[in-house]
């Protein structure tokens, strides 16, 4: 798919992964709506694209639905979404006060898994009723995983889980939405320069990065930018999770 014009939405697009990404596809020539649950961040990141941003919950089918509303009428039905609204939070199976509580496994499965979900079903049925472009296609749709879906560590049962199933879900969104003209394609980075990283001290996360074989640095939120880019100028990618981690497989802690 070629980029200029096309509508575009980016969830978790008020900072890190999905504010390099809502620059990137606006550089390229995309309408793109940002959306975040913060929306003065969505805005901010609208400001700086020419786009618009919108408030949205992504594990709300309400809010979801508004924001793409909000954003079909600004910009045109969706061609391009890029799922990057997520959590990490961590805590052991069982830990020094007991078991972990329900809610808050629930919760990260919530956001990361369900709330990727309800953007891809809301998304798809929109972009399933756009005019068709070369070879058929009508939308691509690029999700964001981990390398936790496949190296979690101790302390990382939620995060991990709910990342394995955007994973899992890949394929068959894949396979289903293909008599549609639409791509499913996931990411799975590894670890990058996000908010939630730059809040830890300077000495953790020279050493996050000195663990990464090469480039042994913490990888850019606009690598992930690049990536998600190339997915979508590039027809054949479908169906598939693409690890961005410098060949960093993590260790059990």
């Amino acid at each position: 798919m070629q980029l200029n014009g096309m509508a575009a939405i980016v969830t978790g697009g008020g900072s890190g992964l999905g504010a390099a990404t809502a620059e990137r596809l606006a550089k390229a020539g995309c309408r793109v709506a940002a959306l975040d649950i913060h929306e003065a961040a969505a805005q901010a990141t609208a400001a700086r694209s020419g786009g618009i941003g919108i408030k949205c919950d992504v594990a709300d089918s309400a809010s979801a639905e508004a924001a793409i509303a909000a954003a079909r009428a600004a910009h045109g039905p969706v061609r391009i979404l890029v799922n990057c609204a997520g959590i990490g939070n961590a805590g052991r199976i069982v830990g020094r006060e007991g078991p972990l509580k329900l809610d808050a496994f629930e919760r990260v499965i919530r956001v990361n898994l369900i709330g990727t979900f309800n953007m891809l079903r809301l998304a798809a049925a929109e972009m399933s009723e756009n005019e068709p472009l070369e070879e058929n296609e009508r939308g691509v749709i690029v999700n964001t995983a981990s390398i936790a879906a496949f190296d979690g560590q101790v302390g990382q049962a939620a995060y991990a889980a709910s990342k394995g199933g955007v994973v899992s879900l890949t394929l068959p969104a894949a396979r289903e939405l293909a008599r549609v003209g639409v791509r499913v394609m996931t990411i799975a980075p590894g670890l990058f320069q996000t908010p939630m990283v730059a809040q830890l001290p300077p000495e953790i996360q020279a050493s996050l990065g000195a663990s990464i074989p090469y480039p042994s640095r913490l990888g850019l939120p606009e690598e992930y930018a690049a990536l998600v880019e190339h997915i979508v100028t590039n027809r054949f990618l479908n169906g598939e999770t693409i690890r961005l981690d410098g060949a960093l497989r993590m260790a059990p802690r």
